[in-house]
């Protein structure tokens, strides 16, 4: 089958990462090019492409363009009209969709935090970053309580995707180990990201 859509990522964005798990998960790689684009480049050719300049962007089969990590992730995976990772234990739970947008906010932060450590250091913001740091651990401690229960044990969703993501990309952009002094979390970790989709996209 030719390649007839194209996914614009960079490979440091967790966000895009997401994109990527989900299209290696529907075995979607036949179907869908990954292209690396060119972000927070003055005169990139990517914004021709994309004028909002973020990651990810999909181009679906009929040439139409979309942004944003969820609606990209939602698209793809329902292509074969039967979800995974959106199907309807997920998406019409609201205890679960709690768990979903807590860990996209706990990844947010994160986020935030890994954009302004790559400011010269003389115009990082303190404030910016301890309140980031505070944040993303206790979010990590209200994780280490959720992870024991039915919702997170039970079939992937996106929230499990996400708070892999997040804590992995702590990790790697050295804010810390999330997991260190949390046990549960620790072992809900090792098995989430187990996926050989997780272990293709680690972060570089």
């Amino acid at each position: 089958m030719a390649l007839n859509m194209k996914l614009y990522v960079t490979y440091g964005s967790p966000y895009a990462r997401l994109a990527r798990i989900i299209v290696i998960e529907k075995a979607l790689e036949e179907r869908v090019e990954i292209i690396e684009a060119k972000t927070r480049t003055p005169g990139s050719p990517y914004y021709q492409i994309n004028p909002f300049g973020r990651v990810p962007y999909l181009v679906d089969d009929s040439g139409m363009g979309m942004e944003d990590s969820q609606l990209i992730c939602a698209h793809l995976d329902a292509l074969d009209g039967s979800p995974r990772f959106h199907g309807a234990q997920h998406v019409s739970d609201l205890a679960y969709r709690r768990l979903e947008f807590a860990a996209r906010s706990m990844c947010d932060g994160i986020a935030v935090w890994g954009r302004e450590m790559v400011r010269p250091e003389t115009e990082r913001s303190p404030t910016t970053l301890a309140h980031e740091v505070a944040r993303a651990h206790r979010m990590a401690d209200s994780f280490e309580d959720h992870v024991m229960g039915s919702l997170m044990q039970g079939t992937p969703g996106m929230a499990h995707l996400i708070l892999v993501v997040a804590i992995e990309m702590a990790r790697k952009r050295g804010l810390g180990d999330l997991t260190s002094g949390r046990a549960q979390l620790t072992n809900w970790l090792r098995a989430a990201s187990d996926l050989p989709s997780m272990r293709r996209t680690a972060p570089p």
